[in-house]
């Protein structure tokens, strides 16, 4: 099968690049090198003992992207590429909506004009903003919070209206929770730029010393230690995820939705008790405000891609903890040097 990544050189898209590749696929990975490094593509040759297609774009470059689509006239493409940072987003809105957004658009332009009519695309659990029942299904209503979510919902959108011109398009649209961890042998792995924005890199650096401590932003949420619950997803798992999701867009046309979660929730206080565990290192924490728009609890209804994507996490938190540590003590500056 001919695969045509965006963004795979990324935490979530290299995971999926060195799944792909234990199969005899044929896959060209784009990438602007923005917020990854080209030592992730090294990483997972040397891993999989594969050779990597990679040109190094920006998937706005209209002209870049409809000519390499055209040469390589993939079976399916799945859609990383994209700014990701909810704190950043706030900031920066413009930068988000302008980068995913127009983005998005010119793929999917590029793709009408070769005549590719299978998507897989990288959304997020951001789009359902704050939680009205637990756990969160597919049909949940979604009010994002934030421009980095608003950007997802959007893209959804626009992947259904694009679906909806051609009888013979699919796609399949994932909603990640919180991809963790890193691969087993602890050679590829999240390489956050500056401070890193989610719970995992930040106990790892703390637990690796380039930090402090970790702070904790509230504690008197109604949940057992008074901490924010979420439903963490070991990134293996999550690649294994978009195997499933590939092979199903392949089925059929028309669109599904699915949460890609664990179906559980842990607490901040969980994983730093399960992170000082597999590392043997003690996690300093101070407690800090809440933050606006910080939900008490969140975690996935996973029943839909257990039923038709036959799918479903296996790793727990003491996996994505062990593998976290494996990658971070072994690489403490990511894929810097």
């Amino acid at each position: 099968m001919k695969i045509f990544l965006t963004g795979s050189a990324g935490y979530v898209g290299s995971h999926v690049l060195s799944e792909l590749l234990k199969s005899s696929h044929s896959i060209w990975n784009v990438d602007n090198l923005s917020n990854s490094s080209p030592q992730s593509f090294a990483r997972v040759e040397a891993l999989t003992g594969c050779g990597i297609d990679f040109d190094c774009f920006d998937i706005r470059d209209f002209a870049s992207i409809s000519c390499k689509l055209d040469e390589f006239r993939p079976d399916i493409v799945i859609h990383f590429a994209g700014l990701k940072a909810v704190g950043e987003s706030v900031c920066e809105p413009l930068s988000y909506y302008e980068n995913n957004i127009c983005g998005t658009l010119k793929l999917l332009q590029a793709m009408d004009e070769v005549g590719s009519t299978n998507l897989v695309f990288s959304s997020s659990a951001t789009v359902y903003g704050h939680p009205e029942t637990l756990p969160l299904t597919e049909e949940h209503k979604v009010n994002p919070l934030n421009p980095y979510g608003r950007t997802k919902l959007f893209i959804e959108d626009m992947i259904k209206d694009w679906c909806a011109t051609d009888p013979r398009k699919s796609a399949v649209l994932l909603r990640y929770f919180n991809p963790v961890g890193a691969h087993p042998s602890g050679e590829i792995g999240e390489s956050p730029t500056g401070v890193p924005n989610n719970l995992m890199p930040y106990i790892s650096q703390v637990a690796v010393g380039k930090r402090d401590f970790l702070s904790v932003f509230g504690q008197d949420y109604d949940t057992p230690d008074g901490t924010g619950v979420r439903d963490y997803i070991h990134v293996c798992d999550l690649a294994a995820g978009h195997v499933a999701a590939m092979n199903y867009c392949l089925k059929g046309p028309g669109v599904n939705v699915f949460n890609l979660g664990t179906g559980r929730g842990h607490s901040v206080l969980e994983m730093v008790r399960a992170f000082e565990k597999a590392s043997g290192q003690t996690i300093p924490y101070t407690f800090m405000p809440r933050r606006e728009g910080d939900v008490a609890e969140c975690y996935a209804d996973v029943s839909k891609a257990k039923e038709l994507l036959e799918w479903e996490a296996k790793l727990g938190i003491d996996d994505m903890c062990r593998d976290a540590w494996r990658w971070q003590s072994r690489h403490p500056n990511g894929f810097s040097k």
